[in-house]
């Protein structure tokens, strides 16, 4: 892969292992809630307010994410004994459908500090909110800003603008990767500052993204303009039953002493009793 200035590459998703949450034991109230099934959706538990501390709770509530490795930077420092390097890893994650988060991590391995950046983006995850706020398309569709988004890390400043369909992401590469897995498909993109700066330009697109999420919107607004948070298609975790909540069939023996039956016959036996008895007494009238 080639490499870029300062050590930094860019690494495409790969195939990693996945998290086995049948042995998971939450240790978060919203944890908890989770598990026990009184929140189904991502959107419900973050509205809930509760910080989410634990990656488990998005694997589980938002299983279809997608990540990206933004950036690889090495980190060198010299100490007594020698030279010490490290990485610091930048790696956002999202499904494409209105959340998205951001996250970074550090260590002397690349393989276990991209995972530990993708654990810390899902502990990041935020709520987009995505419209039609441009005036040359109306289509009132979910595809791209409903309105103007401004963010700023240390000389970044990017700003955000509603675009038509068939725009596209006219931004830069970095940027374009935080919008694409943000479920934005068509933006208008301007930048100050020192854009080659990978992980500012990164943290400042995703402040514009956050900042939409802190505009207050009345309904009526999100109505007429067609405003969504969150994603469109809401994936709803079912709680497996447990597997001892169905009844189990008991297998009765065939031939069955019913009291029911004794007492029919008990009957029938004495009303031919008293039959018998009536036609003796109509005999000796006689």
């Amino acid at each position: 892969m080639p490499q870029r200035r300062g050590g930094r590459r860019r690494q495409a998703r790969a195939a990693r292992p996945e998290r086995d949450l049948t042995e998971w034991i939450p240790k978060t109230k919203l944890g908890r809630m989770v598990l026990a099934g009184e929140i189904t959706t991502l959107g419900d538990a973050i509205q809930t307010g509760l910080p989410i501390r634990e990656p488990e709770i998005v694997d589980i509530l938002l299983p279809g994410t997608e990540d990206e490795v933004l950036d690889v930077n090495m980190v060198q420092r010299m100490t007594d004994s020698g030279r010490r390097v490290n990485f610091v890893i930048t790696c956002i994650v999202g499904n494409k459908d209105g959340f998205a988060g951001l996250g970074r991590a550090r260590g002397r391995e690349v393989g276990p500090s991209i995972r530990r950046a993708i654990d810390n983006a899902k502990l990041n995850m935020i709520e987009v909110k995505r419209g039609c706020g441009s005036w040359e398309c109306g289509c009132y569709r979910a595809h791209s800003l409903p309105f103007k988004a401004t963010g700023q890390s240390g000389s970044v400043e990017v700003t955000l603008k509603p675009a038509p369909q068939g725009v596209g992401l006219a931004i830069g590469d970095v940027a374009k990767s935080v919008l694409r897995l943000a479920g934005i498909t068509d933006a208008w993109g301007f930048t100050k500052g020192h854009t080659k700066t990978t992980v500012n330009y990164a943290l400042a697109t995703f402040d514009a993204l956050r900042k939409t999420t802190q505009v207050k919107v009345r309904s009526e607004q999100a109505d007429r303009l067609k405003i969504r948070a969150g994603a469109e298609q809401i994936f709803v975790h079912k709680i497996a039953a447990a597997p001892g909540a169905e009844a189990a069939e008991v297998d009765l023996p065939e031939d069955v002493a019913a009291s029911g039956e004794d007492l029919a016959e008990a009957a029938k036996e004495v009303k031919e009793a008293e039959g018998s008895e009536a036609d003796e007494e109509k005999e000796g009238e006689k």
